[in-house]
């Protein structure tokens, strides 16, 4: 192996990755086959394809071969400094996978599975009970799974290190401390004032024409219909195959127009950065998101900074009511724009608003927290939770299925992904405030529906650079400071001061 040259030696591991690629990848193709199209009979058949493809992928990455390749090329200082640093994160996720012994991948997977299926019964019983004996082994594999990957502080960093490399709980203790400071007295300055009328958002919208919107949407944003489509999910999801397959799911409730519209927008913030990663990086980590904090930045950015302000939809409310004018020509913009902002504290995340949204994240980052340092058992669990939304809702839990059941990530084992639904929205004031400093006009271009200019911003300062940067440093290098939550802040209060009056 050492008597090739560097050239040689990088052409093998590339050679190598981008095969492990095309088995994720052809894995990905059948995972969103299996939520648009697929027949129930194949559901089966499927399952066994994808474990198959799995085992295979992860085989082939856990190759000594490649180890001993990525140690030979972590030695050269030949190299350029991409190729530099694809090498230095691939050792770095070679060695991490095999920490794990294989008695434990099988146990851990095997446990999944069981977790789902007790999720799913325990939701159609809405009983916590049915799910708590499953979820208990979960929680003793997953600090089990933080003692193979070793951390430093709380065990919890070592699960959060998996999906926003970087971070810990003392980065994320002060931002919620934050949240509890600061969003709390402005939610309920918001409280005490008249609520604002949204019920025409709830009358019947007809399902193509709402299609049509989306799509419409989509393209404005800079969405390439040539390198992608949208399809209908039970779930909204984006998914990429490379930059030139990049794939969004929506769904639509004609009793509820905000459903579809802005599960469009979010989805296509996730697609414009999959699109916008370097074609030649494709299956190497210079070719892969920074993150899940940044990629949601990205979807929330283009969601609620762009998507739910009231220069989008200066431009795009008049072709709105055009489609739907029974239920809005006589809604005035600002009624509309003030209807898609309410903020009310409710019981269920994915229905929040933008602002309480983050008290729903920092309860689940709580108990995740408390349940990995043995605060919390999983036997008293749904107590904690409904004392939770007590507090920092001021909303009563009135059954399992509306509480503690609610989400399907603990049935999963995904123990760390909460926080970076909130760390994407802070990520995302903050880069929207750079990118406001940094192009001239931009809201009068948003105004005008071009978003040009915008996406081009964000492919140079963010997309292009792959997983160079860890969240913090990207946000570093694009901001000038990292990450602060004060952008959210200031986002938040000029907004709900003009809709609310607080």
């Amino acid at each position: 192996m050492t008597t090739q040259s560097p050239g040689e030696l990088y052409a093998s591991y590339k050679t190598k990755m981008q095969q492990i690629a095309d088995i994720r990848n052809a894995i990905a193709v059948l995972g969103w086959d299996q939520e648009t199209y697929l027949p129930e009979k194949g559901a089966a058949f499927r399952g066994q394809q994808i474990t198959t493809l799995s085992t295979l992928a992860h085989e082939l990455f856990t190759d000594n071969q490649l180890g001993e390749l990525l140690t030979t090329l972590h030695t050269r200082q030949d190299l350029d400094i991409i190729a530099t640093k694809n090498i230095a994160l691939s050792l770095e996720d070679y060695q991490k996978n095999k920490k794990y012994p294989a008695s434990f991948v099988a146990e851990l997977s095997t446990t999944t599975n069981e977790c789902y299926h007790a999720w799913i019964k325990a939701r159609k019983a809405n009983d916590y009970s049915v799910f708590e004996p499953v979820l208990a082994k979960m929680v003793a594999l997953k600090k089990q799974e933080a003692d193979i990957l070793g951390y430093n502080g709380h065990p919890y960093n070592a699960l959060l290190n998996e999906y926003e490399k970087g971070a810990n709980t003392a980065m994320l203790d002060t931002i919620f401390a934050d949240v509890k400071a600061a969003l709390a007295p402005l939610l309920k300055n918001i409280e005490s004032k008249p609520q604002v009328n949204k019920d025409f958002l709830h009358l019947h919208y007809d399902r193509n024409a709402q299609w049509e919107f989306g799509i419409e949407l989509l393209k404005a944003m800079g969405y390439d219909m040539n390198a992608g489509r949208q399809d209908i999910s039970e779930h909204p999801f984006t998914t990429s195959f490379n930059p030139q397959d990049v794939r969004v799911t929506t769904r639509i409730d004609e009793k509820d127009f905000g459903n579809m519209t802005w599960s469009c927008i979010h989805e296509g913030g996730h697609a414009l950065y999959e699109q916008g990663l370097p074609v030649d990086g494709y299956g190497l980590p210079s070719g892969e998101a920074a993150s899940l904090g940044i990629h949601e930045s990205q979807s929330r950015l283009w969601e609620n900074n762009v998507g739910r302000s009231l220069p989008f939809w200066q431009h795009h409310y008049a072709a709105l009511q055009a489609r739907f004018p029974d239920n809005l020509q006589q809604v005035a913009l600002d009624d509309f724009y003030k209807a898609i902002n309410q903020v009310k504290p409710s019981l269920i995340r994915t229905e929040a608003d933008e602002l309480t949204y983050h008290f729903h994240v920092m309860i689940r980052y709580e108990i995740e927290k408390g349940l990995l340092d043995g605060t919390y058992s999983t036997k008293d669990l749904n107590e904690v939770w409904n004392r939770y939304y007590r507090e920092y809702l001021h909303v009563h839990v009135p059954d399992d299925n509306q509480g503690v059941l609610q989400d399907i990530h603990w049935s999963h084992g995904s123990f760390g992904y909460f926080p970076t639904y909130s760390l994407g929205s802070f990520y995302a004031a903050q880069f929207f405030n750079a990118a406001q400093k940094q192009i001239p006009g931009l809201i009068a271009q948003i105004t005008k529906g071009d978003y040009r200019q915008l996406l081009t911003w964000l492919r140079d300062e963010i997309h292009h650079h792959g997983r160079y940067y860890t969240s913090n440093e990207l946000c570093a290098k694009v901001t000038g400071e990292p990450l602060v939550f004060k952008y959210f802040l200031d986002y938040a209060t000029e907004k709900y001061h003009h809709i609310y009056n607080v």
